[in-house]
């Protein structure tokens, strides 16, 4: 009998032991302090995860995964950026990756880091968001990735094996996905670096394809900084980059938008006009590769500073053809001369309720390309089509009542209007 009860103390005792083990791997991050986790899942290079989670938290907050530049760590990353702070303010939930391996950079040049459940640090970063997911209730819609140096190759990485995962990055002097693969373990891509890999847009847009042969969902926006002095990562990397994330989005390297943010800064929106452009790539003129990180402005291209609309855009629309009268009717009228064209579109709710929110989708006549727009954020769509979604300030058409948009195109000769335009999925009559 004593020796039983023995035998039951012992198990009662593994038992208990047990359960305080993983109640310790998994213990939630204390609220606005840096916490270290451990035990988060599939690690198999085991690297660190530090995680902020600020003290008022967003229901179903965003995810920014903050990944640190050769030589650093989690730590580093933290108290050397504003994503913290900036998590204070819009109540998302920042991870803080860390290498272990002695060069302290990110696996972005073997063989296993390059594919998709592969084996090295991008499982271990998947594993850390889908810890956080199931722990805070996070948006899964919102999960953002933004690094600098080798975290902004990891940010390209990321973007590309996980784009059901990710919906945008950051990527503060990087490389493209692949640019830096090595053989036999190196560590260090010496073509690469020196802006010598260069491949077409279609190329390097076939690599992330490739990366999901099977994915057919939309891919993450991204926002790509480079300075033209980088002497650690050629400037031509930028370039390199634009290509690969245009690409793998459907778009040309046509500019829709250009302007000067800052005095030496070049800031490029490619298939829109708003803050959430699906692509957005700023060039710093003289700036070397420690270059100034702008979180605020990652942040603002994530969305999640409320100045524009989500992240979660498709990239696809469908509409209808016709002219079938709806609660709504378009009024539009074209000012051309030469190549160029200015158009002035005036929405009116004709219904007895009103309107909350809403997206305005038409095809431009072929040829017609745009570069610029107003009172609404633009969104390039398949086959020429174009989205144009509310401001803040505009979001609601009451009864009886109009917003006047309008936008900035080429033409090649076709000055004509769409001839369909579908106000939240219901075609309006056009007058």
């Amino acid at each position: 009998m004593k020796t039983k009860i023995r035998m039951l103390c012992a198990t009662v005792a593994a038992m208990v032991l047990a359960v305080v083990w993983a109640m310790t791997l998994a213990q939630p991050a204390s609220a606005a302090t840096l916490t270290e986790v451990t035990g988060f899942g599939a690690n198999p290079s085991n690297m660190r995860m530090f995680l902020y989670v600020p003290a008022t938290v967003a229901p179903q907050p965003a995810i920014v995964v903050g990944l640190h530049w050769c030589g650093g760590n989690g730590q580093a990353m933290y108290s050397g950026t504003q994503y913290a702070s900036l998590a204070d303010q819009y109540g998302f939930i920042v991870i803080y990756p860390s290498v272990t391996r002695s060069s302290a950079c990110f696996d972005v040049y073997s063989e296993q880091a390059l594919r998709r459940g592969g084996g090295s640090d991008p499982v271990g970063i998947a594993s850390m968001v889908s810890y956080v997911q199931q722990h805070y209730n996070a948006d899964p819609n919102r999960i953002f990735a933004t690094g600098v140096s080798s975290g902004a190759m990891m940010t390209n990485v990321m973007l590309a094996l996980y784009p059901d995962v990710f919906d945008a990055g950051s990527a503060f002097a990087g490389v493209p996905y692949t640019c830096f693969a090595t053989t036999g373990g190196a560590e260090w891509n010496g073509e690469c670096s020196a802006g010598r890999i260069i491949k077409t847009a279609q190329e390097w847009g076939d690599a992330v394809r490739n990366a999901n042969p099977s994915y057919t969902g939309p891919w993450p926006r991204m926002q790509i900084w480079h300075g033209t002095a980088d002497e650690g990562l050629n400037y031509q990397n930028f370039t390199e980059q634009i290509k690969q994330w245009t690409n793998v989005r459907g778009l040309t390297q046509t500019s829709w938008y250009t302007d000067t943010p800052q005095v030496g800064y070049t800031r490029i929106r490619y298939g829109g006009v708003g803050n959430t452009p699906p692509v957005e790539a700023i060039s710093m003129q003289g700036v070397p590769h420690n270059l100034p990180v702008d979180a605020a402005q990652a942040i603002r291209f994530f969305g999640l500073d409320g100045s524009g609309p989500g992240p979660s855009i498709p990239v696809t629309a469908t509409w209808s053809t016709g002219n079938a009268a709806g609660p709504c009717k378009v009024q539009y009228t074209v000012n051309a001369w030469n190549t160029g064209l200015t158009a002035s579109i005036t929405i009116t709710n004709v219904s007895t309720t009103a309107v909350n929110g809403w997206n305005l989708v038409f095809v431009l006549p072929s040829g017609q390309t745009l570069t610029q727009g107003w009172n609404a954020d633009y969104l390039a769509l398949t086959n020429n089509g174009v989205r144009a979604t509310n401001l803040s300030w505009n979001r609601t058409i009451a009864p009886n009542a109009s917003v006047n948009i309008g936008f900035l195109a080429t033409h090649t000769g076709n000055t004509g209007r769409p001839a369909t335009f579908v106000l939240n999925g219901t075609a309006c009559s056009i007058v």
